[in-house]
């Protein structure tokens, strides 16, 4: 239970937070703690993925009812460019870099990259000033996020930030983006599930997981938006600077 209350809150913080999942999970690993496989994994993933559903609700409604088709089509232009990488990587069996070092090398630099662009960049766009190029770019920014330390939310907001876009904007396509993304993980780790390559824990396990996920990932998503309105992402680039740093002192 514990377990997967702490894997579930993991998932959501470094899911929505610009902090990295990776840095936070070398770190459990010292003390004993190892993943519960894909099966728990694929229920974190629908907890996370509900969270950010209910809290974007208004803007899913838009555009499933054509209402906002631009923010649609721009989400989809920015979910290509890791769908195209993605495949390559798997079916051409390219190896991941999973070191310590470099997890910890990447929470430090694209968290001064994110403090750098956050605190030198304009602030006046929003997304409904969005062109199909900085979605374009956007995209193209999340496909860093394949390397180990670098933070999925986190590259996405600097590259939007770098555009031009308002801290709370840059968020909100952000966690937007973030619907496609791990639905496709999902549905990927799922259909392992259902090929019978993985065994699925109890049922009980799994709406926990999903459940905690859930909570935790509103209350994330939550915290972010209402923080962003108010002050910069220096908090969040400082932590990921300072996790980077014990990375490297803890496997070196």
């Amino acid at each position: 239970m514990i377990s997967l209350l702490f894997l579930a809150l993991i998932q959501s913080l470094t899911e929505f937070l610009p902090i990295s999942s990776s840095g936070h999970l070398l770190l459990a690993s010292l003390s004993g703690f190892s993943e519960q496989g894909i099966g728990v994994d694929v229920a974190l993933h629908v907890g996370t993925l509900l969270a950010v559903i209910l809290y974007f609700w208004h803007d899913i409604l838009d555009m499933l009812s054509f209402k906002n088709l631009r923010l649609m089509l721009q989400l989809i232009v920015a979910t290509l460019p890791v769908i195209v990488i993605g495949l390559i990587i798997h079916f051409c069996h390219v190896p991941l870099l999973r070191d310590a070092i470099v997890v910890g090398v990447c929470s430090i630099f694209f968290g001064w990259l994110l403090w750098r662009v956050d605190s030198t960049s304009s602030c006046h766009r929003k997304i409904d000033q969005m062109e199909y190029k900085d979605a374009f770019l956007i995209g193209l920014a999340q496909v860093l996020a394949l390397i180990p330390g670098t933070s999925r939310s986190g590259i996405t907001m600097t590259c939007a930030r770098w555009r031009g876009f308002k801290r709370e904007e840059s968020a909100r396509f952000a966690m937007l983006l973030s619907i496609p993304t791990i639905a496709l993980a999902g549905i990927y780790m799922g259909w392992q599930a259902y090929q019978g390559k993985i065994e699925l824990p109890a049922i009980t396990d799994l709406s926990i997981a999903v459940m905690a996920a859930a909570l935790f990932g509103l209350g994330a998503i939550a915290f972010l938006m209402k923080w962003l309105q108010k002050a910069s992402f220096f908090i969040f680039a400082l932590y990921r600077i300072v996790l980077g740093i014990v990375v490297i002192w803890c496997f070196w």
